[in-house]
């Protein structure tokens, strides 16, 4: 043991005698023997002697650029010590490789980026300080490191270094992005690169990290939303052929399409969504599950006021022919309130923009003065059905709301009665539905009856509030406010799956359409056949240091 003791102080001494000889000497490149020496403890036994090290090989660093390789080597020998203190020590460093030689802070940061999935707390602080230090230093080639392991990495070392972007790099994006514009489009282009096989919660996180752009914000010129939107169809695949069996593809749609709502507030254009969903989505439509159906109507009414003339033209044969097939020509029992609820508010957005479309479709009889007007014809027949349908369905929604009001008087009583927190719970759950269903029938109402007219006047503003939007809350000081209005805040109340598709995992948040998607970094994973099911497509295999 004292022998052992002996030797580790001799060589403590030693390393010692190396960094007083550099310091001292005028020209430090002459010392290459004292520098090597400095190296050599890497490979020896002293615990001390390898912090030393991991101290002197970057503080001489800069002077021995022939070097350069065997230094770079052995410090990264020493970040892979079993030793805690070593490994810190070690890292701790690395940014100091790059302090007068910038060249290698790519190299750094990519072994920094491998070293963040440290389960040691002292370890991983020492790697975050170290990557901010070089991000500092040069935020161009640490950036560009990073996203390298997003584009090629071992999933578990992307997966983190996600992390550090989402939870250390974007909170400072004002005191790394400068000068400001030119940062803010190269980190663009890199996010753009890694979306080629991302999971739906990151994909999300980098869209909301690239909204806080200001060349994405508010007075930013169309093309730059059009910019995003066109991030967000590549992400939809609205150029693969629909399978109407790919569940995972139509949640990926649905909340894309819900993502791409604020661009299309500010100018970007729906038309690739809404044809993609009038061509392949309308066709099939009643082969669609249940759940899927009625979250693609809320997309579509949701994205509705934003459409073009041309594609509100192009879409409403379509909304016309499922408003008749969900519409009954006879008084029922019951009513698909979501889907009509939906198709009134498509309809309505859609007729508001081309009013002589509806002529041939429900027998209006609307002047424009164009040729499409066509008021030479005879629609009175479509006229006669749509009205009736029209009456029915009011009929309908008003048996329905009956019953539900007669209903929610029970439900007071029986959570008045109820014994256990699970029955109270359960009844509170009930009126929730029932007084979204109301809400629901209301709307119905005001929709349907504008609508008897031989001209109607069609609903083109945002005064009906959807049932399964959250009612907006007026603030007085923003300027929508004082103009009353609305943005498209959807509720918790859409419903959940227990399926584990990317986009099928509820969280509770406002929007539950897109947070059924984006719920957790690590779970689920595109591969290149789609978002759901497991992993991600795997890594490259072992980068290593070198």
């Amino acid at each position: 043991m004292a022998a052992a003791d002996s030797s580790d102080a001799a060589e403590v001494e030693k390393l010692y005698e190396f960094s007083e000889r550099l310091n001292e000497a005028k020209d430090k490149s002459q010392n290459v023997g004292d520098y090597e020496g400095i190296m050599s403890a890497v490979k020896g036994q002293s615990v001390k002697a390898k912090q030393l090290a991991a101290q002197f090989i970057p503080r001489f660093f800069k002077h021995f650029p022939s070097l350069a390789t065997q230094a770079m080597s052995a410090q990264f020998d020493l970040v892979e010590e079993d030793e805690l203190a070593i490994r810190v020590q070690a890292i701790r460093g690395l940014p100091l490789l790059c302090k007068d030689t910038p060249e290698y802070v790519p190299k750094i940061v990519d072994v920094l980026g491998q070293l963040l999935g440290s389960e040691e707390n002292v370890e991983r602080d020492a790697v975050h300080k170290a990557i901010l230090s070089l991000l500092r230093q040069d935020v161009k080639a640490s950036l560009t490191a990073l996203f390298n392991h997003i584009e090629l990495g071992l999933e578990n070392v992307r997966e983190k270094v996600i992390c550090f972007l989402k939870d250390k790099v974007f909170p400072l994006k004002a005191e790394l992005l400068k000068p400001q514009v030119e940062m803010e489009r190269y980190i663009t282009d890199l996010v753009k690169k890694s979306l080629q096989d991302v999971t739906g919660a990151e994909f999300k996180l980098f869209m909301d990290f690239l909204k806080g752009f200001k060349i994405f914000g508010d007075g930013a010129p169309s093309e730059n939303m059009q910019e995003l939107i066109e991030i967000i169809e590549g992400q939809a695949d609205l150029d693969a052929q629909f399978n109407v069996e790919d569940g995972d593809h139509i949640d990926r749609l649905i909340s894309c399409m819900y993502m791409a709502l604020p661009f299309y507030m500010k100018g970007a254009s729906s038309s690739k969504f809404v044809n993609y969903f009038n061509k392949h989505l309308i066709p099939v439509f009643d082969k669609l599950p249940e759940e899927k159906r009625v979250d693609l109507l809320k997309t579509i009414a949701a994205s509705s006021q934003y459409a073009t003339a041309q594609d509100s033209r192009q879409l409403l044969p379509s909304i016309v022919q499922l408003l008749t097939k969900y519409m009954p020509g006879k008084k029922q029992e019951d009513l698909s309130c979501d889907y009509v609820e939906c198709l009134l508010y498509t309809f309505h957005h859609l007729a508001h923009k081309t009013p002589n479309t509806t002529n041939s479709l429900c027998g209006y009889k609307i002047v424009t003065g164009q040729p499409s007007d066509r008021l030479g014809e005879d629609f009175s027949e479509k006229y006669k059905d749509f009205t009736e349908r029209l009456s029915a369905t009011e009929e309908t929604v008003r048996g329905i709301m009956k019953k539900l009001t007669q209903g929610m008087a029970e439900h007071n009583k029986a959570l008045n009665s109820a014994k256990t927190e699970e029955a109270k719970a359960q009844i509170k759950m009930e009126q929730q539905k029932a007084t979204k269903k109301l809400r629901a029938c209301n709307n119905i109402l005001a929709m349907t009856q504008p609508l008897h007219a031989k001209s109607p006047s069609f609903i083109g503003d945002s005064k009906i509030n959807l049932s399964w939007m959250e009612p907006v809350k007026p603030q007085a000081s923003t300027s929508a406010a004082a103009s009353g209005k609305r943005g498209p805040q959807v509720s918790t109340n859409v419903s959940n799956g227990n399926k584990k598709g990317r986009y099928e995992r509820g969280n509770g948040s406002s929007n539950q359409l897109m947070s059924r998607a984006f719920e957790g970094i690590s779970r689920g994973g595109r591969g290149r056949g789609g978002w759901g099911g497991g992993r991600r497509g795997g890594g490259r295999g072992n980068r290593g240091y070198y």
